[in-house]
């Protein structure tokens, strides 16, 4: 973790959430069936996924410092998005396939594992 910058975990950050968008607006929305999730929650989702890949990629060309106050939004919203992700398999237990939980699973587990990175760099940064 330490040869890290924030710059990089912003980075990191935007590419995810880049890949979290693609798949839920290009790949979830076509393979509907295969998922279960409704097409407009997909859609919702895909939307909120390029606003914090636009947030932490502007922090990423921006910040000439390293300053982890920017990184804190960013996890608070990565944080609301994985409570966000699981109420929505509850909400839609009866329509989402078992290969959808299971993609809703792995994507929370995957933000959850950038979160951890986040809240290293800002403990990192913040000594």
């Amino acid at each position: 973790m330490r040869s890290l910058t924030l710059k990089t975990v912003f980075l990191i950050d935007a590419i995810g959430a880049v890949v979290t968008s693609f798949l839920l607006a290009a790949v979830l929305r076509t393979f509907n069936e295969y998922f279960g999730m409704p097409k407009n929650i997909l859609s919702l989702l895909s939307i909120v996924a390029i606003i914090f890949a636009a947030y932490s990629f502007s922090c990423f060309v921006f910040l000439k410092q390293n300053s982890q106050n920017f990184l804190k939004p960013i996890i608070l919203a990565n944080f609301s998005y994985c409570i966000l992700t699981g109420g929505l398999i509850v909400y839609f237990k009866n329509q989402i396939t078992l290969l959808g939980i299971a993609y809703f699973i792995g994507e929370i587990l995957v933000v959850f594992a950038v979160i951890y990175i986040e809240l290293r760099a800002v403990k990192q940064f913040s000594a």
